[in-house]
């Protein structure tokens, strides 16, 4: 029974202590004022509107959404690959004299990365105004970094043998390269890929939650005039396309993993993106937007030395930071301590396929949503932010846990079982047990996401970094705007720091892969 180690399942199970801080200070602003809302929510669910009109706004919605997303996806992919190769070592090692531009690329790219989407949404409408392009952009920029981050990182982590086998052979470097690249890269497109595009349409449903259109528009207006028959009409389109997206996506991944090789490798990767490219822009282009029209720009003033002193006085950001770290820590606990408990407490598999379901349905509501539900019942705080993006992100949490336990073995458990345990303490020790490790290496990645997602909640939720940046673009208060954006990017690059040595001391002693 050497596998039966307690102590890292255990802390699966300790992160759920932050409900205790955050129930208490929740409780203490309760009220029963929002419950008649949350009956009308609840019942609305079961009867969403069937209006035609609905019906129509809310498909022509998603497929803005869709559209803009996929567009987003390709040319951040594209972005993401070149600029992962580049920041290689392999790629500049045949280049010594230039071998430190992969240094200053890797490290360059960690600024536009640790800004998260909507904040680049928020900055860009300043000067370009409501225009598809502003989603675009904003998807792209921490996203192509973000590509080429994991891009960067699988190739140089390689064993290059074979490459210094193929340049003894007296190969050139271009076709060295390729075959040893292109084989490593396939695989990792195919599966960081697909998951990046989920994430790219959630991204842009999030950003029209902040007025650049598609199905969060939608979904944000139906909300604030309390239409929840409307809103669930969009939610429920949503939830059906991206369990269909998700399901033809897993089915494509396969077939292309299977049929694939060296020979067509690229032709066929090469096909898909400029067919995605080319299917996503076609589609925002007979939707009425005009995306061949030239940019305007509003340009705006770059606020002195002096300014942007006085901003760092007169600013709280100390407490400002101090906050938005105790919203990451929490959100995390929450996150990351629900499904493993959840578990425990209802160990059979048919509440374990139920609560897949409940995880799905999680991760398709913006957690600025989930925000303003939890306001009806009390007043802004630390910890509204906190259970808003524990219950949006333990959703994925919950759906890899479940999903890796389906597929698990259950030996261990059986032997547990046989020797006369009860289900709960056979569940901890012979199902959730061998989970464990990667699952808080997975934890540790989720919580670098939740912390980037404080900006959104803060600006709905009214603390921290978010909502002092909100603040600052409503006054138009340049200076505070650039002082909040740099504070935030250092503060998540730290936080990305701190969560990467934690995720790679759990990999390191997982023997299970936990794959997204």
């Amino acid at each position: 029974m050497k596998l039966i180690k307690p102590v890292s399942t255990l802390l699966t199970l300790l992160p759920s202590i932050a409900y205790i801080p955050v129930l208490i200070e929740f409780l203490k602003g309760f009220h029963l004022g929002g419950l008649n809302i949350i009956y009308l929510f609840i019942n609305s669910a079961i009867r969403p509107s069937l209006d035609e009109v609905i019906l129509k706004s809310a498909w022509k919605g998603i497929q803005i959404t869709i559209a803009t997303g996929l567009t987003s996806w390709v040319i951040s992919m594209f972005i993401g690959i070149f600029l992962g190769i580049l920041s290689t070592d392999l790629f500049w090692e045949n280049i010594p004299n230039l071998s430190f531009l992969s240094k200053v690329l890797k490290y360059s790219l960690a600024i536009p990365r640790s800004i998260h989407e909507v904040i680049w949404g928020l900055l860009f409408i300043q000067f370009l105004g409501l225009n598809i392009w502003v989603a675009i952009i904003s998807i792209v920029i921490p996203y192509s970094a973000l590509t080429a981050r994991v891009v960067s990182g699988q190739l140089d982590s390689y064993d290059r043998k074979s490459h210094i086998a193929l340049k003894q052979s007296g190969s050139n470097i271009s076709a060295s390269l390729i075959t040893i690249i292109l084989p490593k890269l396939l695989p990792l497109i195919s599966t960081y890929g697909s998951y990046r595009l989920e994430c790219a349409i959630r991204g842009v449903t999030l950003l029209g939650i902040f007025g650049l259109g598609g199905i969060g528009t939608e979904l944000y207006l139906t909300l604030k005039s309390f239409e929840f028959r409307e809103m669930w009409t969009c939610l429920w389109m949503l939830f059906i396309v991206m369990i269909l997206l998700e399901k033809f996506i897993r089915f494509s991944r396969v077939k292309l993993l299977r049929n694939i090789n060296l020979k067509n490798s690229l032709l066929i990767s090469t096909s898909i993106f400029s067919l995605s490219l080319t299917v996503g822009l076609s589609w925002l282009y007979n939707l009425g937007f005009d995306i061949f029209n030239r940019l305007r720009f509003s340009y705006l003033t770059f606020p002195s030395f002096e300014e942007l002193v006085y901003a760092v006085q007169t600013l709280p950001l100390l407490q400002l930071i101090a906050k938005t770290t105790l919203i990451t820590f929490l959100g995390s606990g929450i996150a990351i301590g629900t499904p493993p408990l959840l578990l425990l407490i209802f160990p059979d598999k048919f509440y374990l396929k139920v609560q897949n379901l409940i995880w799905i349905f999680f991760r398709l509501i913006p957690s600025p949503l989930t925000t303003i539900l939890i306001l009806l019942f009390t007043n802004p705080t630390i910890s509204v932010a906190a259970l808003s993006l524990g219950i949006t992100h333990m959703g994925a949490m919950g759906r890899l846990l479940t999903d890796n336990i389906l597929n698990q073995e259950k030996d261990i458990y059986r032997a547990i079982r046989r020797n006369g345990s009860n289900k709960k303490s056979a569940t901890l020790f012979g199902i959730l047990t061998p989970q464990s490790k990667s699952y808080l290496a997975y934890g540790a990645y989720r919580s670098d996401v939740i912390l980037k997602e404080t900006a959104i909640i803060g600006a709905v939720g009214g603390v921290g970094l978010g909502w002092q940046l909100q603040e600052s673009l409503s006054s138009f208060d340049w200076a505070q705007v650039m002082v909040i954006t740099i504070t935030f990017s250092v503060l998540t690059i730290s936080g990305e720091l701190l969560f990467n040595t934690s995720q790679e001391y759990w990999l390191k002693k997982s023997t299970t892969n936990f794959t997204s």
